[in-house]
């Protein structure tokens, strides 16, 4: 899986190429390819079988959603990668409904709430149905959707995450239980 990437240096480049510095774009695409790579792999490996899309072309895909156009004004690695994890979703969720929409219900995205340490009992539904989910759980709580987002589709850990959104540790776990549970008890009403 490789080494993570250093936070100093990919908040360095971000705020270089923000500054103008049109070759700090490329040294950080090359420093993070790698990281999104990773997390792209693991949110194909979660797809039906037979998809079409790999981890190269979903990398690319981001990079043009991330890159192309004026730098964004990214804090630091850490809102990179939240950031990285919305465009992400997007992606996911274009990708799904357009197969959705040529075949009829054939081509959507598997994934597995166990992979967000949902409780033992953990269902298997599709993208576009937790995304859904995540859409109604920002209705009613936005700080604990945008937490699955960033713990989920880009990975972060509990401090990461606190982080990016400005909370403790602790408030992130107890905001992590409660998104697991609202989602795991929506996704499993008929």
């Amino acid at each position: 899986m490789g080494e993570p990437v250093d936070h100093r240096h990919v908040t360095t480049l971000l705020i270089d190429w923000r500054s103008g510095d049109s070759q700090a774009r490329e040294r950080l695409l090359s420093l993070v390819y790698q990281e999104l790579r990773r997390i792209a792999a693991r949110h194909l490996r979660l797809e039906r079988a037979g998809h079409i899309l790999q981890p190269t072309a979903l990398v690319h895909e981001l990079y043009l959603r991330l890159f192309a156009g004026e730098p964004v004004d990214y804090v630091d690695r850490t809102h990179f990668f939240a950031v990285a994890a919305r465009q992400l979703r997007r992606i996911l969720i274009d990708h799904a409904r357009g197969v959705h929409t040529h075949k009829r219900g054939q081509g959507h995205i598997e994934v597995s709430l166990a992979d967000i340490n949902a409780p033992a009992k953990a269902i298997s539904e599709d993208l576009i149905a937790v995304n859904e989910a995540l859409d109604e759980l920002e209705k009613l709580d936005s700080r604990c959707a945008q937490m699955v987002e960033l713990r989920f589709f880009a990975g972060l850990t509990e401090e990461e995450t606190g982080q990016v959104l400005g909370i403790s540790k602790a408030t992130v776990k107890r905001d992590w239980d409660f998104a697991r549970a609202w989602l795991h008890s929506r996704l499993a009403a008929p």
